[in-house]
């Protein structure tokens, strides 16, 4: 069979993006034989008369969805395999146990191809934060995580170290005007982006409520570790973004796709859990086959919150700063909650979950982030097959949030901050430097894994109040 296109699909009536990729992704598996016209011709017949399609297993997915009518879901109950898939494991000596139970569970799936655990790792929701699996033909919405397309983003601009001290009252002026933290509101300002206009707020039911709360709350940043700060970044001799080795003013973010994409994850994992049933113990961990109808709808939902993320931080690093009168000359920015379709040395396609992983193909960009006092690695990849092309996405939590609370006093973090030399707008103790592993700890575990490229140093830091 010929690639089959979205263009071929629109030619013969197939206008709809959420049925066009139930199509592909029915046609790449089940009409193998058939060549390309061959398929054309049979997409034809069932749009012409889709009831007469209902009762083939092949065609009744597409039939059903261009008449509206679809089959209720049945589940299918699936056992655990007895020894788990291949697992490397990064500065295991500083990963709690329970964040290796919760990767051992996960390799013991039997969709799992092959994981991998990041020094940073520590327990999460059905993936431990810092765990990396790869799978076949099957996503899980709980091994992406709540916060969709959760992400790193850099701006390097061409001013040195010394405009963070002039302008200090106008940097922080700028991140209390043009940013917005907390779970509710947004700025000001409405914000446009072109996310805003896609087509599956209206495509997908669930979706439409949605999108009035995407509108309010773009270009803000939610709460927890999220933050946006300015600082001095030093790039190291012959790095990779070939620019001259001295440090540089940087605009650093983090956050992810707010209420849109904790919506979308609810609402797939309910389904996944529904349709795939495992052991109790297991069932956070429910996947979607990439080739049913909720599969392809969530793959394009978990884009659409990841394109909404990225706007997020386009809007802030634009905001910001064009009120300061900057221009960024290099941008480095990418997800570390996602899944991804990619490929292992043997050839064999997967499904790559990151949930707190940064990417790290060879030559790719990322971003490692410690504390709000501690630097941030701006690394390339080295393209390791064994970390599934990964590596931490930044120094991990050493104590739970409560912990940190009782372990730490307003005025002990106030006195860390000034050390340090780092102004803090908002946060509180749960965040405090002492909450997070030693990043340079983590940094030697993942020598494997990525270059330095150059060091981030925090000097004005925005983030939530609780």
């Amino acid at each position: 069979m010929g690639n089959l296109r979205t263009k071929d699909l629109s030619k013969i009536g197939y206008h709809n993006d959420q049925l066009r990729s139930l199509v592909i992704g029915l046609a790449a598996k089940n009409f193998k034989h058939h060549s390309k016209q061959e398929l054309l011709d049979l997409l034809v017949n069932i749009k012409h008369d889709p009831k007469a399609f209902l009762d083939n297993e092949l065609t009744q997915k597409i039939a059903g969805k261009i008449i509206g009518k679809t089959k209720t879901v049945s589940f299918q109950t699936y056992e655990l395999r007895e020894e788990p898939v291949l697992c490397k494991t990064y500065g295991g000596k500083h990963i709690e146990a329970s964040a290796k139970r919760q990767m051992e569970l996960a390799n013991l799936l039997p969709v799992s191809v092959q994981g991998a655990l990041m020094p940073d790792a520590h327990m999460g929701y059905g993936l431990p934060i810092g765990g990396v699996l790869a799978t076949d033909n099957a996503v899980i919405p709980y091994a992406v995580g709540m916060d969709i397309g959760c992400r790193m983003a850099l701006s390097i601009v061409d001013e040195n170290d010394g405009f963070l001290k002039r302008y200090a009252y106008q940097i922080k002026q700028a991140l209390k005007s043009f940013t917005h933290f907390g779970m509710e509101g947004g700025l000001e300002i409405r914000q446009e982006h072109e996310v805003l206009e896609s087509s599956l707020f209206n495509e997908l039911s669930f979706l439409k409520p949605l999108r009035g709360k995407a509108v309010r709350q773009l270009g803000s940043s939610g709460g927890g570790n999220h933050f946006v700060e300015f600082g001095e970044i030093e790039m190291l001799p012959e790095n990779s973004l070939g620019l001259p080795a001295r440090k540089y003013v940087a605009l650093l973010s983090h956050s992810g796709s707010r209420g849109l994409g904790s919506a979308i994850a609810k609402h797939y994992t309910q389904i996944a859990m529904n349709s795939c049933k495992l052991p109790r113990h297991a069932q956070q961990l429910a996947w979607l086959d990439m080739n049913s109808e909720a599969g392809q709808e969530y793959w394009m939902s978990m884009t659409l919150a990841g394109d909404y993320a990225k706007a997020c931080h386009e809007r802030i690093h634009l905001n910001l700063l064009k009120a300061l009168g900057l221009k960024a000359m290099m941008v480095v920015d990418n997800h570390h909650n996602f899944a991804w379709k990619d490929r292992l040395a043997n050839s064999k396609e997967v499904i790559l979950h990151r949930k707190g992983a940064t990417p790290a193909h060879r030559d790719e960009l990322g971003i490692i982030p410690g504390s709000m006092t501690t630097p941030a690695y701006l690394v390339s990849g080295k393209g390791a097959e064994q970390s599934l092309y990964s590596a931490s996405h930044g120094a991990g939590r050493a104590m739970s949030r409560q912990k940190a609370k009782d372990n730490m006093t307003v005025s002990a973090m106030k006195k860390m901050l000034g050390t340090a030399g780092v102004t803090l707008i908002g946060g509180t103790v749960e965040e405090n430097p002492l909450a997070y592993k030693d990043i340079e700890t983590v940094i030697r575990a993942q020598h494997d894994l990525v270059n330095i490229q150059g060091k981030f140093f925090p000097r004005i830091v925005r983030m939530n109040k609780e």
